[in-house]
């Protein structure tokens, strides 16, 4: 179980509704073509607070995941990746089980167009729900991985990487 899950049914309950606690991802398409505003930051930032756990675990995860990828720096982005990991490649569904399988389908696995679409992401623009951090339109998900029964101790990781039309 990740973190989000967990936290999202506190969220829940402490909001009394099912209401909505994450932008949806048209409103955070919309904002993306714009510059950040400290007031982007502070909701992105809120909204993980609130569905995920403490946004300061996932900020400097999120930037170096997106300085890797722009760097395409393949043992950087394989050393922040939850294993096994499954992708399709090819039309297969394929588990990646670790950092160094990871590096030798590096090209395979983060397409340019993935690519493009994480580095470009505006953290201000994140869009966050109870399965995590989501960068562009689905391509890469970032989320806490749960170190213990309470998740009271999680790892932040990259939990998913997708073609954007989900091949």
């Amino acid at each position: 179980m990740t973190i989000g899950h967990i936290a999202w049914l506190a969220a829940l309950f402490a909001a009394g509704s099912g209401a909505a606690l994450a932008q949806s991802p048209a409103a955070t398409s919309a904002a993306a073509a714009t510059a950040d505003t400290a007031a982007d930051v502070a909701a992105v930032n809120r909204n993980i607070d609130q569905l995920l756990g403490d946004h300061t675990r996932y900020e400097p995860v999120i930037l170096a995941f997106q300085k890797a990828v722009a760097a395409k720096d393949a043992a950087a982005v394989a050393a922040l990746v939850a294993y096994p990991l499954t992708v399709q490649l090819g039309g297969r569904t394929v588990k990646i089980r670790n950092a160094r399988d990871f590096v030798a389908r590096y090209a395979a696995i983060v397409t340019p167009a993935m690519a493009a679409a994480i580095a470009r992401q505006r953290y201000g623009a994140l869009f966050v729900n109870a399965q995590g951090v989501m960068f562009g339109h689905g391509e890469a998900w970032i989320n806490g991985i749960c170190k213990d029964a309470a998740c009271k101790r999680f790892d932040v990781k990259v939990v998913a990487l997708q073609a954007a039309d989900g091949s």
